[in-house]
Formats: structure tokens, C-alpha cells, sequence
């Protein structure tokens, strides 16, 4: 859940925050107390809101972890809209679902169990709205499934696109080079595919929003 800004200024927006119900105040202390990655607060409130005035019927979840930002996008949806949430950690699933079942979302929220990269080539309805959060080496082929998947005028929301800050750092620790050359790369292409009107916030750890403006 850390930011990419400055300390001070996390702090100050942080006081600023309006105090989160009791489970998702829950979640998050679980989520740092397991380092379990799960999206920031902040990012997560423009996830919401990108959500609810976006209204779309159908949403995909691509790596759902515990169920935090599942629980925030299913509570922006309308009455007959679904969310199918895509992960593979047996143990994040169970965890996930009990969450779930306390914020009375199961007939909102679906969890698709198994690995992203062998469920989505075999999807064929379409979605109005797409959240990638998965593994990061993993990004460029799940956000080519992704585009194949998005309606045109769908929204897609990515996370983790500064990577901590490194993807803007001139000296990166030998164990993060790799990673951050992927998201290096994946930025580019993200922000150059033709099909996407697209940009990068530096909200949280970065999150990257496209929307889809032709097939």
C-alpha cells in the first residue's frame, strides 16, 4: 500500500482522509501486517469513483489477492452489474471469500479461481471495465487479453506503474532492475498502443488509466 510521493505529503493527505468503514480498515492493517500488495487508499478512492460514474455492467478483476479493491469496485455497482475477479493464491481465495461474504457482496462479486494467463483466452463476453493487478511480469500478454476484452469506450485501470518510484530512479537496487525494467517497458507500451487514449497518474504506486477508443 505504500505511495510513491513524498513522505510529508502522503502524511498530510492521510489526515485528510475520510476514516474507512470497519472492514476496509481491517483489511488494510492485515494486508501490512502480512505484506499482502494490495492497492493503495488513495488509488483506490479514484478507482471508485472512475466506477461509479463510469456505471458499467460488466467488470474483471485480474489478480484479486484478498479482496480489498473487489469489495471497493462491487460497492460502486449497480444492481444488476458483476464482477468477476480472476486469482490464483488458494489461500488469498479463501481469505478473499470470507471477506466477501462479511461485506454481503457474493452476489455482486465471482471469483474465478486459476491462473489469468490460461483463463482469459478463453473468455468471450466483454467488459465495461478492467482492473489489472497481477503478477508484473505477466503485464504485457494480460493487457493484450485485456484490450481483447474491453469494450470500446471501456475503461481499464492498471496498477503499479512507477513501481515504488523506481521506474523514475536513476540508481535501482540490483534485486528491483528486472522488475522495474518490465513495468519500464510496459509503460511504454501502454502509453502507445493506438487503440487506448491513455496516461499515468502518480496516484499510490502509479496507476495507469486507459480508455479503449476503437476496436
Amino acid at each position: 500500500m505504500k505511495g510513491i510521493v513524498f513522505a510529508n505529503q502522503e502524511k498530510y493527505l492521510t489526515t485528510l482522509r475520510n476514516k474507512p468503514d470497519a472492514l476496509i480498515a481491517e483489511m488494510e492493517e492485515f494486508a501490512l501486517e502480512n505484506q499482502v500488495p494490495i492497492l493503495n487508499w488513495n488509488a483506490a478512492e479514484l478507482l471508485e469513483m472512475l466506477v461509479r460514474n463510469s456505471k458499467p455492467k460488466r467488470v474483471l478483476e485480474i489478480g484479486m489477492a484478498i479482496g480489498y479493491s473487489s469489495i471497493r469496485i462491487a460497492r460502486q455497482l449497480k444492481k444488476k452489474s458483476i464482477l468477476h475477479a480472476i486469482e490464483k493464491s488458494k489461500v488469498n481465495i479463501e481469505l478473499a471469500a470470507a471477506y466477501i461474504d462479511r461485506a454481503e457482496l457474493t452476489d455482486k462479486i465471482q471469483i474465478m479461481e486459476g491462473d489469468a494467463l490460461a483463463i482469459m483466452p478463453e473468455m468471450k463476453k466483454k467488459y465495461d471495465f478492467i482492473f489489472l493487478d497481477a503478477d508484473k511480469q505477466d503485464y504485457e500478454k494480460l493487457f493484450h487479453y485485456s484490450l481483447k476484452l474491453l469494450k470500446k469506450n471501456g475503461i481499464i485501470f492498471i496498477d503499479n506503474l512507477l513501481w515504488h518510484g523506481f521506474a523514475a530512479a536513476r540508481n535501482v537496487p540490483a534485486k528491483q532492475k528486472k522488475s522495474t525494467q518490465i513495468i519500464r517497458e510496459f509503460n511504454k507500451l501502454f502509453l502507445n498502443t493506438p487503440s487506448l487514449q491513455s496516461t499515468i497518474i502518480p496516484v499510490g504506486d502509479g496507476v495507469g488509466i486507459g480508455i479503449k477508443v476503437r476496436k
